[in-house]
């Protein structure tokens, strides 16, 4: 997709009552996951950091959001301080929508007959090289081998002993794919067998590419596009745990986690943003076009979980993370927390629907919007 195309060209001006579903919807609950989004950008701005194609200054967002922090009426204070556009996307005219959750899963901070495979912290050699070395095809991730930037070890090579001996496991888990999943994640919880329950967040990643194991078991004709979901791979791997390992090493990407201490345990881990993620709440959005902490209402169908089949869903989300699949410009990935229902909903999500994203009246008139 063309980053240059003008705003206008991708961005249509609709009014709130044109978005089905708005007038009974539940504000307040987006506008409690926006005020966190708001006192990080009040503090920090992480997502000013770096570009953003119709993100706005932070000086655009910082009056709303200090009215965000003391308004009473959700529905109100988003018709008040927004403008809501209905993206049109020419590489994606029907967008796409995924999910994701939080894994839970049992483990130990020291390894066991049982606990054998380690969740890793950031190891100190993994770097960001400066934009210098990353020419051409140059990693922007990697390590320095006698003065030369190297990409970095893959996932065989990590699992198979390299980071070994330094002491950077945080924790150990029973199985592969558990710990697979939690890289596919980037977070989970893991329940400690000395009790207790250790939070993980991410913290890096080797910058290695990513593949996406699912579309290389339909490719093979292992599964169906229409069978495909996580659930679907789990069991496949189950049956199959050698040809498991081996597909697992195609994904060469690796990633790096810490253990975070959250305030509040009723939400999930820490995302892009560096707030909490609220379960169906939060959206990881393609962070090259859109500014964390931007409204997102989404029109789409998602799995109805236990009861089966597809169910409308219609929410006001907010842009609070991002992802390495997470690409385009209507592109996103809805956060549904964690546990077994959370997994059936996120598992076999990828639908397609209508995102509208919520500027901010100063952002819009920055981007010549109407």
């Amino acid at each position: 997709m063309d980053q240059g195309a003008p705003a206008a060209s991708l961005l249509e001006p609709i009014g709130f009552e044109a978005l089905p579903g708005w007038p009974e919807h539940d504000h307040s609950g987006a506008l409690v996951a926006f005020r966190l989004s708001c006192r990080e950008i009040l503090d920090t701005g992480t997502g000013f950091s770096r570009p953003v194609r119709l993100g706005g200054q932070r000086s655009s967002w910082s009056e709303l959001c200090g009215e965000a922090l003391a308004a009473a009426d959700g529905r109100r204070f988003f018709e008040s301080r927004f403008r809501p556009f209905r993206v049109r996307d020419p590489a994606r005219p029907e967008g796409l929508f995924t999910g994701y959750f939080e894994p839970e899963v049992a483990g130990s901070r020291w390894e066991t007959p049982v606990f054998r495979v380690p969740i890793y912290r950031r190891p100190p050699d993994l770097v960001a090289f400066p934009e210098a070395e990353r020419a051409g095809s140059g990693p922007a991730f990697g390590r320095w081998v006698d003065g030369v930037a190297k990409l970095y070890f893959t996932r065989r090579e990590i699992e198979e002993g390299a980071l070994a001996g330094q002491g950077l496991e945080l924790v150990y888990l029973a199985d592969w794919a558990d710990a697979f999943f939690i890289h596919v994640q980037g977070s989970g919880r893991v329940r400690l067998t000395d009790g207790g329950t250790m939070r993980l967040t991410y913290e890096a990643k080797s910058g290695l590419p990513y593949t996406g194991i699912g579309g290389l078991l339909v490719d093979r004709g292992i599964l169906s596009p229409e069978a495909m979901s996580m659930q679907a791979i789990r069991a496949w791997m189950a049956g199959h745990p050698q040809e498991a390992r081996a597909l697992m090493w195609e994904n060469q990407s690796f990633i790096f986690f810490r253990e975070a201490v959250l305030t509040r345990p009723e939400l999930g881990a820490l995302g892009a943003q560096h707030v909490q993620l609220t379960p169906r709440r939060s959206l990881a959005v393609d962070r090259s076009w859109w500014m964390f902490g931007t409204p997102v209402w989404l029109d789409a169908e998602v799995p109805a979980g236990d009861e089966g089949g597809m169910r409308p869903f219609r929410q006001l989300l907010i842009a609070q993370d991002t992802g390495s699949a997470i690409r385009g410009l209507a592109r996103g990935d809805v956060y549904w927390g964690f546990g077994e229902e959370a997994a059936r909903i996120a598992g076999p999500m990828k639908s397609q629907g209508r995102m509208t994203v919520l500027l901010p009246i100063p952002v819009a008139e920055e981007l010549g919007l109407p």
